[in-house]
């Protein structure tokens, strides 16, 4: 059961609004998730990106794999996208 960084769309139709969340790969998009690790507002001038970035360097040590649009969005906020090789 590979765990993926990825986002889950919310909001109305033509509003999205997204939650950054680590899930099972086999989850379905706005399915079953493991935990929320942030947010995605596209719709705000500019877009807002809020997430907790211990959470996310966290399931990355953890061996999860991050999507693209989530790993666009750690390397803007400067969180790296692979674990670190400590130890």
């Amino acid at each position: 059961m590979p765990v993926r960084l990825r986002l889950t769309r919310k909001g109305a139709k033509k509003r999205p609004f997204y939650r950054i969340v680590a899930a099972n790969s086999e989850a379905p998009r706005d399915g079953r998730f493991l935990e929320v690790l942030g947010y995605y507002d596209p719709l705000k001038d500019p877009a807002q990106v809020q997430m907790d970035e211990d959470k996310v360097r966290k399931w990355i040590q953890r061996g999860a794999k991050v999507s693209d649009t989530v790993g666009s969005l750690l390397r803007k906020k400067g969180v790296p996208t692979v674990p670190s090789q400590t130890g």
